[in-house]
């Protein structure tokens, strides 16, 4: 079977024949992962600041140092939050923050010693690509050096936040002091080279154009090409992306407050587009948590083969307006509903 190109995929987007692509993601979906099997997790996002100089006009929760609700985690607090994680079974926290202004290095590197110091079983899922390359310009260290000491603090995985849309055109006008695409895509292969995982995300529905969605599946997907190149000749010993999670942009409480939402349509269809284009991602994820849980179970039956966490605790999209909640059993009755037999995975990277 050839590859899906880059012009199929813009066509296939524009063609609005969601039955169809549901039974060829659905069918691409069967071969990666035969069997009955959907998959979920049980992990915890955990925003360790509030604060951010970022400053992106999609993002509702992001706060300056001198706001009445401004927060830096304390240590307490954290591991509170980790425990009732623990718990309900869950194996792997999500760690993530804004783009602090004062914060020494020092702290982010104790933050993982302290999490892996009593609790060495969770892996910490942590530290997005923006993160990243803001940790670089502000602290005066190559990428890899940071990505190499946060590893040796306890880092487990990073995940694919600070994606939005991998095309400058966008991020310009949305996320202007953010990470470049090709410095976020250039973390990712900097820490696939020794040894790391890592998802990709997409955020859609604002500011982008069809051919742009496709462009950013395009850029994920030569980046695994690579990684799985150099798999395959000896000198890289990852998985890369493990999985690729597309989510809607939510308008609430942001300057982009007036673009209407991305309805569960659109939504499904690209889902099934990025199942067919990834040919190489082993994992697409449905996004329950912008979509609700009926169209993220829907989802599992176009192209999508895990639902995500049951997310104990969500702030950034919920600082949009947008709240869904769920537990273990809701999901497993969901996925059941559906047809498929619910499975957890170890972790959620």
């Amino acid at each position: 079977m050839s590859r899906l190109t880059f012009s199929e995929s813009v066509e296939l987007l524009k063609s609005g024949d969601l039955p169809l692509l549901g039974k060829l993601a659905g069918d691409m979906t069967e071969r990666i992962h035969p069997g009955n099997v959907r998959t979920y997790n049980v992990e915890r996002n955990i925003n360790y600041t509030n604060i951010c100089i970022s400053g992106c006009r999609f993002c509702a929760f992001h706060r300056s140092e001198n706001d009445a609700d401004a927060y830096v985690i304390d240590e307490q607090t954290l591991l509170d939050k980790i425990e009732e994680t623990v718990q309900l079974g869950g194996r792997q926290i999500l760690l993530q923050g804004g783009l602090h202004p004062s914060l020494p290095f020092s702290w982010y590197e104790n933050l993982l010693r302290t999490v892996k110091r009593h609790y060495p079983d969770v892996n910490i899922h942590g530290f997005s690509p923006t993160e990243i390359v803001y940790f670089s310009d502000r602290f005066g260290m190559s990428e890899r050096d940071i990505l190499l000491r946060l590893r040796d603090a306890g880092l487990g995985s990073i995940p694919g936040g600070g994606a939005e849309i991998l095309v400058d055109r966008v991020r310009h006008i949305v996320s202007p002091k953010k990470a470049t695409a090709d410095r976020w895509l250039n973390v990712c292969r900097l820490w696939f080279q020794f040894g790391g995982r890592g998802s990709a995300t997409m955020m859609l529905g604002h500011l982008e154009t069809l051919e742009e969605r496709v462009e950013h599946l395009q850029r994920i997907r030569d980046v695994q090409d690579e990684v799985l190149t150099d798999f395959q000749n000896g000198t890289a010993a990852t998985a890369g992306f493990t999985a690729f999670i597309p989510w809607t942009f939510q308008p609430g409480n942001t300057q982009l407050a007036d673009i209407t939402k991305t309805g569960s349509w659109e939504y499904l269809q690209f889902l099934a587009v990025s199942r067919l284009f990834l040919d190489n991602v082993t994992t697409i994820q449905s996004s329950w948590v912008t979509q609700g849980l009926t169209i993220g179970t829907l989802g599992l039956s176009f192209g999508a083969n895990d639902l995500g966490s049951i997310m104990i605790e969500e702030n950034v999209v919920a600082a949009a307006g947008t709240v869904f909640r769920s537990t273990e059993k809701a999901f497993c009755e969901s996925i059941r509903s559906a047809g498929y037999e619910p499975q957890r995975r170890r972790t959620g990277n």
